[in-house]
């Protein structure tokens, strides 16, 4: 075959077989580090659109080595016999690159040589005559014929270098994506004697680097998708919550009058909104009932779900089911359901005109009471009890309140890093600075000021109710 250089340019010396050795060491050894990272993301974690899209990266790095391991291999080896005595295929199975192949084409004398490894690549039969250059086009598919013909004729005309890529179809229907580089060899007056190529099967390449995109596309949409339904959720939380800001005097003006205030603190950006809710609402007899409590799950269905729970709390307490009873029917009533889930949930029902708070608690943080600057936690009802015909039976407590006394209903969450008993003591801290509040909502700017600030994983509500009279 002629040599793939211009006239007037010499020949490159052969690389010394000692420095293409390093490098293939240097390649081997960077293969087993990228595969020992590799095995070790795997297991990591479960199959999320994150993970299978570092898999697939690792995946392309790792194929990518290979081919550089292999065409180190082919340029310390030489290069492969001519088409007459054709080599074996010596690419590895998976391979993202083929070895490469070779041609020139003759403009004098219309003669075209290839190499073995570009009738493999072609899917030509090695003892067929090389194919001219207007007869390359018969290989290629319609969609891509005017680009290859743009690249050859610039080529030729102009001197241009060829660098792009084409589909060919090989026999059986079998179309393969191949990436061709070359330049046009001049003669001795600078006229355009030849063009040389260099082509390659770039197929598993391009379908790598398609699965990288698409893994990456997926994980992009689902996190679009998760704020998405983030910024739903919580106007929809906003919409089933009470719409009261602030305090709120209910129409009851009798003794015992409760001036509540209230609020909720969304989960940080990167987490979807919850169930968590509170409701005040006054009862007839001038009873209040109050409750907090959350629905396990996230996103937009437990969050409108919220409007049906409200809805059987206040429908219940409005005929007159106490807290106790009121959670075992709520209970049943969310068992029949396929979703949601009671998650935990407190129920107190306030009568005015004995100050006697009746409460029942679920799995939920009991209700914090604050009198003359000191604060505690409520004594909880008995545990909750199995009858034998009507499920379960929530006890319930009774405490009698004071003029001036604090009530403090939250969901877990509301402090952040710290549940359960952690939490009650560091609310009850505040207890000297609440009690130089006046409204319940002063209150609740305090519990603000200390636990509001800053991203929080989970969703809270905090409803304060304060013994005015």
């Amino acid at each position: 075959m002629p040599s793939h250089l211009s006239a007037d340019r010499p020949a490159a010396p052969p690389p010394r077989r000692g420095s293409v050795e390093a490098l293939i060491s240097q390649t081997r050894r960077l293969k087993g580090d990228v595969d020992a990272v590799r095995r070790d993301a795997e297991g990591e974690g479960a199959d999320h659109p994150r993970e299978r899209w570092q898999r697939a990266l690792y995946d392309l790095a790792l194929h990518q080595l290979n081919d550089l391991d292999e065409h180190l291999a082919q340029l310390r080896d030489g290069p492969l016999p001519t088409a007459a005595d054709p080599a074996p295929d010596a690419s590895a199975p998976g391979s993202l690159l083929s070895r490469v192949g070779s041609a020139e084409w003759n403009l004098l004398t219309d003669e075209a040589s290839w190499s073995g490894e570009l009738y493999r690549i072609l899917g030509r039969d090695p003892a067929a005559p090389p194919l001219t250059l207007d007869e390359l086009p018969s290989l290629v598919v319609d969609e891509d014929r005017p680009k290859l013909t743009a690249m050859v004729t610039d080529c030729l005309v102009d001197a241009r270098p060829i660098d792009g890529e084409f589909r060919i179809a090989r026999r059986g229907g079998d179309v393969r994506t191949v990436h061709m580089m070359g330049e046009p060899v001049l003669d001795a007056d600078g006229s355009t004697a030849s063009m040389w190529a260099v082509l390659r099967d770039v197929s598993e390449l391009r379908r790598s680097q398609r699965a990288v995109s698409e893994t990456r596309d997926s994980l992009h949409h689902r996190q679009e998708a998760a704020r998405s339904e983030q910024r739903l959720a919580a106007e929809l939380q906003e919409a089933v919550l009470p719409q009261w800001r602030g305090s709120l005097r209910l129409p009851h003006r009798g003794p015992g009058t409760l001036d509540l205030a209230s609020h909720h603190l969304p989960a940080s950006t990167n987490t979807l909104i919850g169930g968590d809710w509170y409701d005040a609402l006054e009862l007839t007899g001038g009873e209040t009932l109050l409750s907090v409590g959350d629905l396990t799950g996230q996103g937009v269905g437990v969050t409108s779900n919220m409007t049906m729970l409200l809805g059987a709390v206040r429908g219940m307490a409005m005929a007159g089911a106490l807290p106790g009873q009121l959670m075992a029917w709520l209970n049943q009533l969310l068992d029949a359901t396929v979703q949601p889930a009671l998650g935990s949930a407190v129920c107190c029902r306030y009568r005015p005109a004995t100050r006697t708070l009746v409460w029942a608690q679920a799995g939920h943080p009991a209700p914090l009471l604050f009198r003359d600057g000191t604060g505690r936690v409520l004594n909880a009802p008995d545990g909750v009890l199995l009858g034998a015909t009507s499920g379960a039976v929530y006890g319930q407590a009774e405490e009698t309140l004071e003029a001036g006394d604090l009530l403090l209903l939250h969901t877990d969450g509301l402090v952040p890093g710290h549940t359960g008993s952690a939490a009650a003591q560091l609310l009850l801290g505040l207890a000297p600075r609440l009690a130089g509040n006046r409204t319940a909502q002063d209150c609740v700017r305090t519990v603000l000021q200390e636990f509001g600030e800053g991203a929080r994983e989970d969703n809270a509500c905090v409803l304060m109710a304060k013994v005015t009279s």
